[in-house]
């Protein structure tokens, strides 16, 4: 492959390493971002040195992480950025200082200059937008308190970068760095800024939907693509032109088009790019760990690491105790903001430019956050396995955990969206019942609108009986998990076996093991509401709503009786398939006889035509 391109190689580089690499981390339990680093370490300079150029590679797959805040703005309408205004700005606020305060006195203390300690602490008390974005959506924590309060934090980070950059020059230690710019210089580019992002705005609101509006007319999807891509990379390249976070440009542009018709198109459009390209930031990250500076200082790398983390992590906890996040979600939103970030690269740079520090100094902290966005990861994995548990466990109390016995008639065990229409027609008819879910955020949410929902898992039978199974009338199985809902079933059956249980099915294998455990009164999930379209399917082709209702109801009683006459077949596949088939072609054949005689007595009730 002499005469190959070097984009052709490079390409054939990355895709295998991050092929081989990420399925194997994903397959022994470590996640997709470690596999991506790995690969990085694995081809770059202290590796196989497939790759060298990892400053040019860094910074075109830094635009990965700027899809991705476009992606997270087409998620927030502006009035939901409004309302995160505060905690934006003031828990946003408090994590960047604080962090910058206590690592700057540490610093001092161990005998480091003021200005390297105000730069290094800087820096590192910012957090990796990439990392922690990722982990968030990859657990789906951006619904949650925590992951607001992180997001916003976030955010709060990419606006800091403005003044942190600006602040640099001042703290040169040479004659010429401190010239810096005039006040009036400074005024002008602060008009500039103000000037960019109001252009922005109005121009995004007055000019974004008649474009894509145009574009969408000529109906042809790379162009759609094209043109989004367009608007990612323009916007970026003006916030890049006046100083300012790419990142935030581009998060701008996306909460201007959250209330567009043409919103989920555009995440459909970018998400591909994005996701590669924030993977080849990953695989950079890997390649630009400097495992030199590492193994010329191991000492001094270890404490700089261990240090910067274990300081952030006191604030940043002390931080979620005052905002009152839910203890369980405490120790992943502190490791998710107590990493090193990205955005250190660039400001430790700028400062060895700014003769602030040396050159040395510079890659020894580079290479500790980068240490420490490998690190990261890890310890969330062990955190998942060793520390929540236990952690959930001590919390459970505190979320009150039924310890008075319960006398209500009606137990549901699941408070998801299935037995909250339960409770709520209960409730609606004046009839008590007692809430067991083990999701400490549902608790939260639920108990948020008044109702009365203990935290606690109903597989455990000292629960159950205080929840009060043996005086109950009804016990309802509306949990999620297949293996819960058996779990639970069996446990009632054994140890309350008078009972009634109506049960949950997700799909047709759940109600049969339901019913093989002689729970008679089971409901499938989406079955009476596909029902209801199919009847909704009928009217609207012309069928009399009598007779559509009629044609629907016929098909529900004769699946039910299918089902029964399935069931002592459900284990064995070739049975199971002829019973199918018997029964769909006597369905076929009785219906197509009432239609026939329908249209003998009365004519077509509808028409195709």
């Amino acid at each position: 492959m002499e005469h190959a391109p070097a984009w052709l190689i490079n390409s054939l580089i990355y895709l295998s390493a991050a092929v081989i690499a990420v399925p194997l981390s994903k397959a022994v339990g470590l996640g997709a971002i470690i596999g991506y680093l790995a690969a990085g370490i694995a081809i770059g300079p202290w590796g196989a040195g497939l790759v060298n150029n990892v400053e040019d590679i860094l910074h075109f797959a830094e635009f990965g992480v700027v899809l991705m805040l476009f992606l997270v703005g087409l998620e927030l309408e502006p009035r939901r950025l409004w309302s995160l205004r505060r905690s934006i700005f003031g828990w946003g606020a408090l994590q960047v200082l604080g962090c910058t305060a206590l690592l700057m006195l540490v610093a001092m203390a161990c005998g480091v200059g003021w200005r390297l300690s105000l730069v290094g602490a800087l820096g590192l008390a910012l957090s990796s937008t990439a990392i922690a974005l990722q982990v968030m959506g990859e657990r789906n924590l951006m619904p949650t308190q925590s992951g607001q309060a992180a997001f916003s934090i976030l955010l709060f980070q990419d606006v800091a970068a403005i003044p942190i950059l600006a602040l640099l020059p001042l703290l040169g230690a040479s004659s010429g760095s401190n010239e810096g710019l005039a006040p009036m210089e400074y005024a002008q580019a602060a008009i500039k800024i103000i000037a960019v992002i109001a252009g922005i705005v109005l121009g995004g609101r007055m000019l974004l939907r008649p474009l894509f509006r145009w574009i969408a007319r000529s109906r042809t999807p790379e162009i759609f693509t094209a043109a989004a891509l367009l608007l990612v990379v323009g916007i970026s390249a003006l916030m890049l032109l006046v100083g300012l976070s790419m990142a935030l440009g581009a998060f701008l542009a996306g909460v201007l088009l959250a209330e567009s018709e043409y919103r989920r198109e555009l995440e459909t459009d970018i998400e591909p790019f994005k996701g590669l390209l924030l993977g080849l930031f990953f695989i950079a990250v890997g390649m630009s760990i400097d495992f030199g500076v590492l193994m010329a200082s191991p000492g001094a790398m270890a404490l700089v690491v261990v240090g910067f983390l274990v300081v952030k992590a006191v604030v940043i906890y002390g931080l979620a105790r005052h905002i009152q996040l839910p203890g369980p979600e405490r120790p992943v939103f502190t490791l998710l903001l107590a990493q090193g970030g990205e955005f250190a690269f660039v400001v430790f740079q700028a400062a060895a430019g700014a003769n602030v520090f040396s050159a040395p100094t510079a890659s020894l902290l580079i290479g500790a956050v980068a240490v420490s966005m490998l690190l990261s990861p890890l310890v969330l994995v062990a955190v998942d396995r060793w520390v929540l548990p236990r952690f959930a466990g001590r919390k459970g109390p505190a979320l009150e955990e039924i310890a008075e016995p319960q006398s209500a008639p009606v137990i549901i065990a699941g408070y998801g969206r299935y037995g909250q229409i339960v409770g709520r027609v209960l409730l609606a008819e004046g009839i008590p019942a007692t809430v067991l879910d083990h999701d400490a955020d549902m608790v939260e949410a639920a108990r948020s609108f008044g109702y009365r929902v203990f935290f606690g898992d109903a597989t455990r039978l000292d629960l159950l009986r205080t929840a009060g199974a043996g005086t109950a009338r009804v016990l309802v199985v509306a949990v999620d998990d297949v293996e819960q809902s058996l779990a639970i079933v069996d446990l009632a059956r054994e140890h309350f076996p008078s009972l009634p249980i109506v049960a949950r099915a997700r799909d047709v294998t759940h109600w049969n093991q339901l019913r093989e455990r002689e729970v008679m009164l089971v409901e499938r999930e989406l079955f009476e509401s596909s029902l209801r379209s199919a009847r909704s399917v009928l009217e609207v082709l012309g069928q009399p709503a009598h007779v559509a209702r009629q044609s629907t109801m016929r098909f529900r009683q004769h699946n039910l009786k299918l089902f029964e006459k399935m069931r002592p077949h459900f284990k064995d596949r070739t049975k199971l398939i002829a019973a199918v088939k018997q029964g769909r072609q006597q369905l076929e054949e009785q219906m197509a006889q009432e239609r026939a005689e329908r249209e003998k007595r009365r004519g077509p009730d509808w028409s195709g035509q």
